[in-house]
């Protein structure tokens, strides 16, 4: 069963730098917030404490506190924010405007974890986080994008987000060529690097992308 906030805790996370998500509290606080995925502690002195993702979206009016665990692709359920890889069993708990907001939140707060973790800084490509998390970091960047995932029948119009043999790369289909092109070009904005290729045996097309590291 998830824990909720304490009214310390929330306190803490309503208080944060409403720009960069800068924390201030006690040691004790701000390692309990780490624990929970909601803050992380700054690689370079300082040492200054940030809100993750999870702990911008604990910000927005009526969000429900959750303890974040490690998301599950493709399944977006139990109320922890995921995005949509596409195909997926279960729909989100929410849709439409609030989806939207949902979504719209957890790439500002993937673009400020880049930001903040990045050795130069930089927000143009991937962070360590999305390196580890591979399926639901170029979900997210197609999601974020207005890019429709697939539901959950075969075939079903939309881009799907799977696995592959290789350890840094995903592959993202499509039901039609401009529809995998427009994955691409959204994917190489976000920072991967992303080509189109085809299936040896179906003789399909699908992109293959991994993030870049410069």
């Amino acid at each position: 069963m998830t824990r909720p906030l304490t009214a310390a805790q929330r306190r803490l996370i309503e208080a944060a730098d409403p720009g960069t998500g800068r924390l201030k509290g006690t040691e004790a606080q701000l390692t309990a917030l780490v624990k929970r995925g909601l803050a992380f502690r700054h690689p370079r002195p300082p040492h200054d404490h940030f809100l993750t993702p999870a702990g911008h979206r604990a910000r927005e009016p009526r969000a429900e506190p959750s303890e974040p665990s490690e998301p599950q692709a493709p399944a977006s359920t139990g109320g922890v924010f995921a995005a949509r890889a596409g195909g997926e069993p279960v729909p989100p708990a929410s849709e439409g405007p609030a989806r939207t907001r949902e979504v719209r939140s957890a790439w500002q707060g993937m673009l400020e974890l880049r930001r903040m973790t990045n050795p130069d800084a930089s927000t143009d490509r991937p962070c360590a986080w999305e390196r580890t998390h591979l399926v639901q970091a170029a979900a997210l960047a197609l999601e974020a994008a207005g890019h429709r995932p697939a539901g959950a029948a075969e075939g079903e119009d939309g881009y799907r987000v799977r696995e592959t043999p290789q350890p840094d790369a995903v592959a993202v289909h499509a039901p039609d060529a401009p529809t995998l092109r427009a994955c691409v070009e959204t994917l190489e904005a976000s920072g991967w690097q992303a080509g189109e290729y085809t299936e040896p045996r179906t003789r399909r097309r699908y992109v293959l992308a991994s993030p870049r590291r410069v």
